[in-house]
């Protein structure tokens, strides 16, 4: 496999984050499903929609989001909707709750260990075209959070969450937080679901990554740590594997005093794991240039 190529500005703005999507040449077709965090309710750390517009309007996409699988504002759709409009998503674009009525959509995983199927809302049907806009930053569960976590786990419907969370146990919301995976199952049943989605689209497909906030807690945290290191920038890729291998290199290479706070979240959930068994399945690759746009 070739060198994926990355490309990476200091910049931090909504401007440059149409920027660094220009850059990747990337024209994306028909109807396109543009993939953000919502943010929980009281998450003060989430990328808020002002920020997304010009991206979002540039490509003329809809923004879609899944509920989630823990208690919360947004395990239902109900719920879900309300916070959407309370953050303001509503306000600025076309908000599609992917999973809000069933039935699920099942993606299959041939080459899957853990999983042998993905549960994905069943409007993800609607769309021809994919572009996932990550805020990168710490995971409490899987260590750290960028373009596979948006891929996995962020498109995943509740029930599919629950499968990845438990490494195919059950998709039961009632049962599934005490039988969570291990950190290597549930590292590679992430690899394995984001696989699928990868696969879904065909190549049509394009990441962002927004390097600022950087708590080691998700978005999906109502009560978050306030970030531990300085913004870095946004990254972008065609490959979200080489995108947030970038990522963690560039956490690597800072001389931020909360670097290693953040490492050690990464390294105490074996974060990086879902990047060797996602390069394994072959829809990615760790080696990448990196392509700096003053």
């Amino acid at each position: 496999m070739e060198r994926a190529k990355v490309y990476f500005t200091r910049k931090l703005s909504p401007e440059a984050v149409v920027e660094m999507y220009k850059k990747l040449e990337k024209e994306l077709p028909g109807k396109v499903a543009v993939k953000v965090h919502s943010g929980e309710k009281g998450n003060q750390n989430f990328l808020h929609p002002e920020f997304m517009k010009p991206m979002v309007d540039y490509v003329k996409g809809t923004v879609v989001e899944c509920n989630t699988a823990y208690g919360g504002a947004r395990n239902t759709t109900e719920k879900h909707r309300k916070l959407i409009e309370y953050h303001g998503w509503s306000k600025y674009f076309d908000v599609d709750l992917l999973d809000a009525e069933g039935p699920d959509l099942e993606l299959d995983i041939p080459k899957g260990k853990i999983l042998k199927k993905n549960l994905v809302g069943k409007n993800i049907a609607n769309y021809d075209s994919l572009l996932v806009l990550s805020h990168f930053k710490g995971h409490p569960a899987g260590g750290y959070g960028g373009a596979l976590k948006q891929l996995s786990i962020g498109c995943a419907s509740s029930a599919g969450k629950c499968l990845i969370h438990t490494a195919g146990f059950t998709d039961d919301q009632n049962i599934v937080w005490d039988h969570r995976a291990s950190n290597i199952d549930f590292g590679t049943a992430m690899a394995e679901s984001a696989g699928s989605v990868v696969e879904y689209f065909g190549g049509n497909a394009a990441y962002v990554n927004m390097m600022c906030n950087l708590s080691v807690d998700c978005d999906c945290c109502a009560v978050a740590e306030d970030p531990c290191m300085k913004d870095i920038g946004i990254l972008s890729s065609l490959d979200p594997v080489a995108l947030d291998r970038a990522c963690m290199d560039l956490i690597y290479a800072s001389e931020d005093e909360g670097r290693d706070h953040f490492l050690q979240r990464v390294w105490s959930l074996d974060g990086e794991h879902i990047m060797d068994a996602a390069q394994e399945l072959g829809y990615g690759t760790k080696d990448y240039e990196l392509i700096l746009i003053d």
